[in-house]
């Protein structure tokens, strides 16, 4: 191993190992891994991966550790940490066919400041802006924009992929068309690290609107909120953004910044985004939203760009807010649309049967809800037999509504068990079959998804 990474300040072993690497907000009572290295280019990486081999030791790749499912932390202690955060930067622009060529530990900041510089927009936009990309691909990270411009799996149109065998493959290509045997690209996005390593990301960037506006719609009540975005889809607004949250949620986030929400009516918000091509036209349908919410929104605040920033950094920061006053654990279901408020109507009733807090905001556009369950004044042994009774509930009753288990944070560990139960057996088993092919090392964050 030292004769792979010599640099010392790339390579920690056992009792070396920064706490950073085996604590975690998500998970409890972690093993200390034997190494972290931080690799700087592929060469480094493939040899990793075949001292991994030859030692029948596993990986456990990792970014920015903004995961929330434990994918990146280890759960046996016999662990190698591949921390990818210093393999990052942009390798190249392809303006012709709008493709951006990035390492894995890029930060998603980096790649949509790039864009913007350029005149030029990539659309998927999770809540953390310090995740890496290669996270972001292993996930299929959503996030704000998902319900006009897609998932991290619809930007992504290339990946260089290290294997168990050490080798290098290429996946997907710059066409627009693929026809041409599986689709092995799609195969490795939303894999949580299982299949491979990646070491390039070739993105595709879009053209920017001319125009965009945030505005702020204030509601009586969730039931109204999810009413009106259903309304807001059926009558077909060109929207990029449709994010609810209720006002205890974002209580959180404005004593977490010292900074009010921009609207103190109602007790459930939408905020809303807009993108337009031409001023008049914007100022059209922003009236005309306003005429179809007129008998449901009890507050319609369209917001500057100072404002805009402001709401949006409200919203993003909601779980910082929650890590800092208290303890929690964030689900990510998604269902139906149109159930998106039978399914937070039941977390109250969850709430009320099982005696405890439970807040929920989320991308009401694409059915995808931040369910969040507060361990407030529980112990953390009452806790453990309150969050399994919690749980086994919400899972019913998403998929009672034809719903999963993740839209866009993946299993991971800590997901695992509910995801086992949840699943049709011959489809985890199909799971199995394909990792057992890729890697029949099982060298690649073994113990993870199933």
């Amino acid at each position: 191993m030292d004769k792979i990474i010599i640099d010392s300040k790339r390579i920690f072993k056992d009792e070396n190992i920064p706490k950073e690497y085996y604590e975690s907000h998500y998970m409890k009572d972690l093993k200390r891994q034997k190494y972290v290295v931080l690799p700087v280019n592929e060469g480094e990486v493939v040899a990793l991966v075949n001292y991994a081999r030859e030692n029948k030791m596993v990986i456990v790749p990792r970014g920015a550790n903004t995961g929330a499912v434990g994918s990146q932390m280890p759960v046996d202690g016999n662990e190698i940490i591949l921390d990818l955060s210093l393999m990052k930067g942009i390798k190249d622009f392809d303006e012709n066919n709008l493709i951006l060529t990035v390492l894995p530990g890029t930060k998603l900041k980096e790649v949509q400041d790039f864009a913007e510089e350029k005149g030029y927009l990539y659309a998927p936009d999770p809540a953390s802006k310090e995740s890496t990309i290669a996270g972001n691909v292993s996930t299929n990270a959503g996030g704000l924009r998902a319900i006009k411009y897609g998932t991290t799996r619809d930007h992504t149109k290339a990946l260089r992929v290290v294997l168990a065998n050490g080798e290098v493959v290429n996946l997907g290509g710059l066409t627009i068309k693929d026809s041409s045997g599986y689709d092995l690209l799609d195969l490795f996005i939303g894999s949580e690290g299982t299949l491979g390593i990646i070491t390039e990301v070739k993105l595709k960037l879009v053209l920017r609107p001319n125009i965009s506006k945030t505005i702020v719609l204030a509601f009586n009540d969730t039931n109204d909120a999810t009413d009106a975005v259903l309304e807001i889809i059926k009558n077909k607004f060109d929207v990029n953004a449709l994010e609810m949250f209720d006002k205890e949620a974002i209580s959180y986030s404005e004593k977490f910044m010292k900074k009010d929400f921009l609207t103190k009516h109602g007790d459930a918000y939408v905020l809303l985004g807009l993108d337009d091509q031409t001023e008049d036209h914007l100022k059209l349908e922003i009236k005309r939203l306003k005429e179809v919410l007129k008998n449901k929104v009890v507050d319609f605040v369209p917001l500057n760009e100072k404002e805009s920033e402001l709401a949006w950094a409200l919203r993003d920061n909601i779980l910082y807010a929650l890590m800092q006053f208290t303890k929690y654990e964030m689900l990510d279901e998604v269902v139906p649309i149109d159930k998106f408020a039978e399914m937070i109507n039941y977390t109250k009733i969850i709430e009320k049967n099982h005696n405890v807090k439970i807040l929920n905001f989320g991308h009401a556009g694409d059915g995808n809800i931040h369910t969040i369950l507060l361990q407030e004044d529980y112990s953390d042994e009452l806790w453990g037999e309150k969050r399994k009774a919690v749980l086994k509930d919400v899972y019913d009753k998403v998929k009672d509504l034809d719903g999963l288990i993740s839209a866009e944070h993946g299993i991971g560990y800590t997901k695992k068990e509910h995801f086992l139960a949840f699943t049709e057996k011959n489809k985890v088993d199909l799971m199995r079959t394909i990792k057992k092919a890729i890697d029949p090392f099982n060298i690649f964050n073994p113990n993870k998804i199933f």
